[in-house]
């Protein structure tokens, strides 16, 4: 045996599914012909020596003849094409990663080629949104959904977190309600330095009764939770690691920059207990 070869090549597949249609070469030629005429064009037209040719692998179909194939074997045009190599639900991981110079309004029309990802779509009894959480621990449903810019994520698979209702911790550079992303290879705190807020290393932290998402800094077996200058909320200290556990670095954020109300401003401290 060839141990080169690990399966069926693109011909053969499209030989394959022929057949299994019960359809000839002929068949295959007469309904392209169709095609051609009401597309008032030769190129989607196959003829069944061209048919024969392709599934022996001596030609790559054009990509009017890709058309053709996904009509006549009842076939998504991203199937057909990933018979060759062609990922479609790759093009909108490879958009998110590749930049343009302008800044430009996205496709927002729906595309019934793209690949779906999992999103949540129910949450476990006793959820609450307005405690900060990781999403594996409350979601109790995950559904398939095409959300085309998040074709590069599976969230169920990978670790992210939600931004309680409640939590301002680092508003407003991430607002309640925001789900960040989180690389659990990075669990110990950096010492790189860092010139903006925006550059500072961010950490998801489990505590003995819940979970933040802040600047840290450790100092003398203290992890110090560190809230943004517009925080209302204070500066905390946590012993480490006993009372607080790094889950990971935040690496993504997906949130709403308009929310329907602001934190109550923090009041310079007097000294005086409340």
């Amino acid at each position: 045996m060839d141990a080169r070869k690990l399966g069926p090549s693109p011909g053969e597949r499209l030989k394959a599914l022929r057949e299994s249609l019960g359809l000839t070469t002929r068949d295959v030629e007469e309904k392209s012909d169709q095609i051609a005429k009401e597309n008032h064009s030769r190129e989607y037209y196959i003829s069944h020596a061209w048919v024969t040719d392709i599934e022996n692998g001596r030609f790559t179909p054009s990509i009017y003849k890709f058309f053709t194939f996904s009509a006549v074997y009842h076939r998504k045009f991203s199937q057909v094409a990933s018979f060759y190599g062609l990922r479609m639900g790759d093009l909108a991981r490879y958009r998110t990663r590749i930049g343009v110079p302008r800044t430009h309004l996205l496709d927002s029309g729906g595309d019934s080629e793209t690949e779906k990802v999992s999103l949540p779509v129910q949450f476990k009894p006793g959820f609450r949104l307005e405690r900060t959480s990781l999403l594996a621990q409350v979601v109790e449903k995950w559904d398939q959904i095409p959300v085309g810019f998040l074709q590069h994520l599976d969230l169920r698979k990978s670790v992210y977190g939600y931004i309680g209702l409640e939590d301002y911790t680092l508003f407003p550079l991430i607002r309640p309600g925001s789900l960040v992303q989180i690389d659990t290879s990075q669990r110990k705190i950096s010492s790189e330095k860092w010139k903006t807020e925006f550059d500072r290393p961010i950490y998801f932290v489990e505590l003995r009764d819940g979970f933040v998402c802040s600047w840290c800094h450790v100092d003398r077996g203290q992890l110090i939770v560190i809230p943004h200058s517009h925080s209302p909320q204070d500066v905390r200290s946590f012993a480490y690691p006993s009372q607080a556990e790094i889950v990971g670095r935040v690496t993504g954020v997906a949130m709403q920059i308009v929310g329907e109300r602001a934190p109550e401003p923090r009041e310079p401290s007097t000294g005086e207990s409340r």
